[in-house]
């Protein structure tokens, strides 16, 4: 048996910042070097942060990636790193391509960029290669920003050949994999930009299972952790035998050196040589260390455990909270501002706020209204006494009626809901001074409900720079608030949201006695029908076979289709389903298809 000790290093870069990525790989290099590790592998596209999206057109970031890739190199040389082999993901040129203009034919990006992997050892790039399948769905857009590679590259360490992938290379059976099992490999070492959605870390250990399986070899997979925009990445490294059997896993939304010992079986067979052709890719082997290292005693691997209290909805919440946290710190913000309304809505962004970046950072704004129900002040005041933020209590009454007279002397009253969407401009404009001011980010409350069926003002309750809970149902929202003060009476803490946000029936108060019930269907039906066809693209006729009411189908996709021009203009938020309503979902507003 040959023995190799791997670490894998889950961390968070952010776009663009080439000198801090560049301090998270050599402290994560070093702490390899402290661990005793023989190889250390970061995520895909560590040096640029990811997604780059169309920074990748630029000539002047790809020249900087590769100038920061090399000095990198060299960087762990200097610091007493050289002789560990890094493996780290950038953005790179195809070789031998133009570094300016567009390709002439064939729908090349301009400059040829590549999604690439490096590997640096002694104070140089040894080894190096690109991502082969360029994914072009839901969220990523790589075949418009990328030039696909066409090698596999199978580096030595100590005896142990290693093959390196990217991502979506995983995820596909044909071509690293099948070139893989035909390089006869011990080891497949994935760098990952893999984005958080709900459910995925059950899907990504069964796909590392079975790809180890199919190429014979064990596998390693590191994922990025911390939030880009709307994405979000958990994190869960983890790595499995040559059988599919986990040994070590990361934990979610951590920072973190996953360091495991693996065991690895003697080949007899060293598969195709170096430039030998396997679908598609060439194989090209590096030698580092062709001597195994000398036996040494295994280290017991950490499996980080997913129990409850991290549950599925906990993952969620983890993901929201780690979302907006890298918002606000990546984009240089010191505080937010929530407009706390007594409702569930904004209650759950507060605290989802107040964990992100502690009380003293969130500020809450009460808006009361003419129509506003004495508990919606009492339950937003009882929300922030529980977790320690300010408020300011700013009634909007007589600002109200002077846009009222306003409209009226310029020959047009306003009545019915053009008068209810007033009073959520008047907050929407109060909310943004404010920002302007004193340099909040304001935190838009609308949920994925309510931005589906168009149950938002525009320039009202949607403003915002951002907006927690933009993917999340309304029935998801309830049960997120419930989950974390379920976890506040684990810990033995006052729950954060007070019960009364949680079992009132949910209203807008833009008029006397108003429920959402009042124009929308129980949100339990509604979620569910909202889900069949936003997230599986049903047609009218598959969800009333589904044994959906069809009035209420006609109704709800009607609602939908009118609502994506509000949809275009709203703030990004952190992305948690395998479908959002923004990236992965992208319908023209001008449109009169139907059905």
């Amino acid at each position: 048996m040959a023995q190799l000790r791997i670490a894998l290093a889950q961390v968070n870069p952010t776009v663009g910042d080439l000198e801090g990525n560049r301090s998270l790989v050599v402290e994560a290099a070093r702490r390899a070097a402290e661990e005793g590790a023989h190889i250390v592998a970061l995520p895909e596209m560590v040096v640029t942060g990811y997604p780059v999206e169309d920074l990748a057109l630029r000539n002047s970031f790809v020249s900087a990636s590769i100038r920061a890739t090399r000095e990198l190199a060299a960087e762990l040389d200097r610091a007493g790193l050289g002789d560990l082999p890094v493996v780290v993901g950038h953005l790179s040129r195809r070789e031998g391509a133009a570094p300016t203009g567009f390709a002439p034919h064939g729908g090349l990006p301009a400059g040829a960029p590549q999604n690439a992997v490096a590997v640096l050892h002694r104070g140089r790039s040894v080894l190096s290669s690109a991502k082969y399948h360029l994914p072009n769905y839901g969220v990523f857009d790589e075949f418009r920003n990328f030039v696909p590679g066409d090698t596999l590259p199978v580096l030595r360490v100590h005896g142990v050949d290693v093959a390196l992938v990217v991502c979506e290379d995983l995820w596909r059976e044909a071509g690293p994999v099948t070139a893989a099992r035909a390089a006869r490999v011990d080891l497949v070492v994935s760098l990952n930009g893999s984005p958080y959605e709900r459910h995925k870390d059950d899907v990504r250990l069964e796909l590392c299972q079975r790809r180890a399986r199919e190429t014979g070899a064990a596998l390693a997979y590191v994922n990025m952790v911390g939030g880009q925009d709307d994405l979000v990445f958990e994190g869960d490294s983890l790595v499995v035998d040559a059988d599919g059997e986990l040994l070590a896993r990361a934990p979610q939304f951590d920072e973190t050196l996953l360091v495991a010992d693996l065991d690895l079986p003697d080949r007899s067979d060293a598969g195709v040589p170096d430039g030998a052709e396997v679908d598609g890719l060439r194989v090209v082997r590096r030698t580092l260390s062709g001597a195994p290292v000398t036996p040494y005693p295994a280290r017991e691997n950490t499996v980080t455990p997913r129990p409850d209290p991290l549950s599925d909805t906990g993952e969620v919440y983890h993901a929201l909270v780690l979302g907006l946290r890298d918002y606000v710190a990546k984009n240089g913000f010191a505080s937010v501002l929530v407009a706390v309304s007594g409702g569930i809505d904004s209650a759950l962004v507060a605290t989802i706020a107040v964990d992100a970046l502690g009380a003293d950072r969130v500020h809450g704004l009460l808006l009361p209204s003419a129509h506003s129900s004495g508990h919606s002040v009492s339950d937003a005041e009882e929300l922030a006494k529980r977790q320690g933020f300010a408020t300011r209590t700013v009634p909007i009454a007589s600002m109200v009626t002077a846009f009222e007279r306003a409209s009226a002397d310029a020959g047009a009253p306003l009545g019915g809901l053009a008068a209810e969407n007033l009073q959520a401009r008047v907050r929407g404009t109060l909310l943004m001074s404010l920002s302007n001011q004193e340099g909040h980010l304001v935190l838009a409350t609308s949920n994925k409900s309510e931005s589906a069926t168009g149950y938002s003002t525009l320039y009202g309750d949607s403003v915002g720079g951002f907006a927690p809970i933009k993917d999340c149902w309304k029935t998801l929202v309830w049960d997120l608030a419930r989950w974390r003060n379920a976890e506040a009476e684990r810990r033995g803490q006052i729950p954060p949201v007070p019960e009364n946000s949680i079992t009132k029936p949910p209203s807008a108060e833009l008029r006397p006695d108003q429920l959402d019930s009042d124009s929308l269907p129980d949100y339990d039906l509604l979620d569910a029908v909202l889900d069949a066809y936003i997230g599986t693209d049903k047609g009218e006729a598959e969800l009333v076979f589904a044994g959906y009411d069809p009035e209420l189908v006609r109704r709800v996709i009607r609602l939908v289709d009118r609502a994506e021009y509000k949809r275009r203009q709203s703030a990004p938020g952190t992305k948690i389903s395998s479908r959002n309503l923004s990236r992965d979902r992208r319908l023209p507003i001008t449109n009169r298809w139907t059905v």
